[in-house]
């Protein structure tokens, strides 16, 4: 079981929002694009890319189901500067899958792709975090499809776009891509404690030449 997020960016006595963020009632629907369709027959789960063994490993809807079930309560901060705070996340957790499909060792990033192509890349640090998880569900209620069903990552120390709804495999990569959203100026780190929202607040090292 998951323990209430202390937040690692969080000093004690400290807000539990981050700066420029404001506190939701609700939870609103945003994403890019229609609500795909969901086919339990057709849907396969891939991680691929730089994998200690070279190959791919994967897992229809049913055999994704079956994997260990955790709950994980943390925040979602949206870039449209909304906070959810103290939701409960169940689902697989990323280290789980890292765990069942290791990286090689010299990748260094993940690129996690979604339904209609898209993607959000992280440190591969940041996605095998113990917070992030691959939810099914939100407060023990099975996600919603606008919401992300059946899959969408949390990855609760980084900016909810970091977290794709609709997700289908995981890409290992040995060196930095960007993602969707950060090939169109979002920043490539996306830390709300550090109101990273932008490409042009890069530092030298945040990521890949735009």
């Amino acid at each position: 079981m998951g323990q209430p997020e202390s937040g690692e960016h969080r000093a004690a006595g400290e807000s539990a929002l981050p700066p420029g963020q404001r506190l939701q009632r609700g939870w609103p629907v945003t994403h890019y694009g229609p609500v795909p369709k969901f086919r339990p027959e057709r849907w396969e789960f891939q991680v691929f890319g730089a994998t200690a063994d070279g190959g791919k490993h994967s897992w229809n809807h049913t055999e994704f189901s079956a994997l260990p079930f955790s709950t994980v309560v943390a925040d979602l901060h949206c870039v449209t500067k909304f906070s959810m705070l103290g939701a409960e996340w169940g689902g697989v957790l990323a280290r789980r899958l890292v765990e069942l499909a290791p990286p090689a060792p010299d990748a260094t990033h993940v690129m996690v792709w979604a339904e209609y192509g898209f993607s959000a890349n992280m440190r591969l640090s940041d996605f095998a975090s113990d917070r992030a998880v691959f939810a099914t569900h939100k407060d023990g209620e099975l996600l919603t499809a606008e919401h992300g069903f059946p899959v969408r990552l949390i990855v609760p120390h980084l900016y909810a776009w970091k977290g794709p709804k609709w997700v289908r495999g995981v890409e290992y990569m040995t060196a930095d891509r960007r993602g969707f959203w950060e090939e169109r100026g979002y920043h490539n780190i996306g830390d709300p404690w550090a109101e990273q929202r932008y490409s042009y607040q890069e530092e030298p090292g945040d990521g890949p030449e735009l």
